[in-house]
């Protein structure tokens, strides 16, 4: 029998909760992606670097022009200069990047912690690497971090913290007082941080977003993830970016280049040319999601469901303790199959069994699709 790196994994819960959409025709809200199109300007400067011939291999780090517009970027949003050539560094998609920031750093025995519910793909990444997940739950319906308790789960062999923010699944954002305690324990305990921003352009309600790149302690010890996938509803074409310190960054491209070498060639001129020619397309991203977030959160406020607060991400949590006794991963079988709408149970993200009765909605949708399985849920 074969010997599996990874015993304990079987099929992801969103190719899981897609297949029932499919097969019951049920309206998805589970899998993350949009359902609108990526801009037309930027298909179209796609469509001319191929038929223009800038199809092959990009320089491993990425194409300088995108690389410097990824730094004007971070210095419009969050005053920091950062180096293009030397720190940007892109990827084929954030999950990638994710992966070897971890194997970066990640040595045989060293524990990386991360707060549940988490992103599926932290702990395979830190399992390969020859590490140990560390989780630190977060309680519903506030998923605030105890600082505390995230202290004393570090240890001699702690080497980095796993932050997300906006969080997936929560939608909650960090707040300056998370920041503040990361510092100290960062510099307390010499970690290293990896900081998962693939949401860093969709807040809500005029709060910030707290990167770790507008922090230059935390900067020097951090490697910050994003996504260009979330941002130009382009999730298909997996691309995303990795920004660290120079020296972090050199051993990340060592790496990298063995991973995926390099990244969709016309893919990164059309982005660069995005991010020059039409960057108020990120600028009005918050805007853009708050309003389908409330389309969503109004049109089920004479359901049966507790509505959480989505403070950041395009994802709205739901607790259905007045509709059903299941359990989530079973509510959301049932929802599929008999009511018409796919969701994603939050137990899942867990390491220990979480009885709490929430699952994850995709706002990410046309507001007629929003509309109709609000008024499927308003009739549980």
């Amino acid at each position: 029998m074969f010997d599996s790196k990874l015993p304990n994994l079987g099929i992801s819960i969103f190719s899981q909760m897609s297949g029932l959409a499919n097969k019951f025709s049920a309206i998805n809200l589970s899998q993350g992606f949009p359902e609108f199109d990526t801009p037309e300007y930027l298909k179209a400067q796609l469509s001319q670097y191929v038929t223009q011939g800038v199809n092959q291999y990009s320089p491993s780090s990425g194409v300088p022009k995108l690389q410097q517009q990824i730094a004007a970027l971070v210095q419009r949003k969050y005053k920091a200069q950062i180096d293009g050539t030397s720190q940007v560094t892109i990827t084929s998609g954030a999950t990638e990047a994710l992966f070897v920031a971890i194997q970066t750093i990640v040595r045989a025995g060293d524990e990386v912690i991360i707060f549940d519910p988490a992103y599926d793909s932290y702990q395979p990444a830190i399992e390969l690497a020859g590490g140990k997940s560390v989780h630190v739950a977060l309680v519903a319906p506030d998923y605030a971090i105890n600082w505390q308790m995230v202290n004393q789960a570090i240890t001699v062999n702690t080497r980095a913290i796993i932050i997300n923010t906006p969080h997936n699944p929560s939608g909650k954002v960090l707040k300056q007082q998370d920041i503040n305690e990361l510092k100290k324990l960062v510099s307390a305990h010499n970690l290293y941080v990896i900081s998962d921003e693939v949401y860093e352009h969709i807040t809500f309600d005029q709060q910030p977003h707290l990167s770790a790149l507008g922090d230059e302690e935390l900067l020097a010890k951090s490697f910050v993830i994003s996504s260009f996938g979330k941002t130009f509803h382009s999730t298909g074409w997996k691309m995303g970016y990795c920004i660290a310190p120079t020296d972090l960054c050199e051993e990340f491209r060592k790496i990298h280049q063995y991973v995926t070498f390099s990244s969709f060639t016309p893919a990164q001129h059309a982005l660069a040319d995005m991010l020059e020619q039409q960057g108020e397309h990120v600028d009005a991203l918050s805007e853009f999601y708050q309003q389908k977030r409330d389309v969503l959160s109004n049109a089920l406020q004479d359901s049966r469901f507790s509505i959480l607060p989505s403070e950041g991400t395009y994802f709205l949590l739901l607790d259905y303790s007045d509709v059903s006794d299941l359990n989530d991963v079973e509510f959301c079988q049932w929802l599929a199959e008999q009511a018409g709408v796919a969701a994603i149970p939050l137990s899942v993200f867990y390491q220990q069994p979480n009885n709490d009765k929430v699952i994850r909605l995709c706002f990410a949708k046309n507001d007629q699709t929003l509309i109709e399985a609000a008024h499927i849920l308003c009739q549980l």
